[in-house]
């Protein structure tokens, strides 16, 4: 199931990401997700696992995954 919800020209998208577990996996994977194109805002909780990226329209999995790895964890997919 897909978690994506449009408002005003912007996107919401959850992602899962496993192996974060702390302040600052949260900060290496909201860095990489940040200078994706588009992208403008992105909150990541290492105790659920869970990315809510918000973007000016939606993202390709494949680029989300790309960051996520270069921030050496695994994107799971989207929620």
């Amino acid at each position: 199931m897909t978690t994506q919800t449009d408002t005003q020209a912007s996107v919401t998208a959850v992602y899962k990401v496993s192996g974060m577990s702390c302040g600052h996996c949260e900060g290496s994977v909201s860095g990489e997700i940040s200078e994706i194109a588009g992208v403008t805002s992105v909150k990541a909780v290492a105790a659920t696992g869970e990315v809510t990226v918000v973007s000016a329209a939606p993202l390709a999995e494949e680029a989300v995954r790309a960051a996520v790895d270069e921030a050496g964890f695994e994107l799971v997919g989207q929620v």
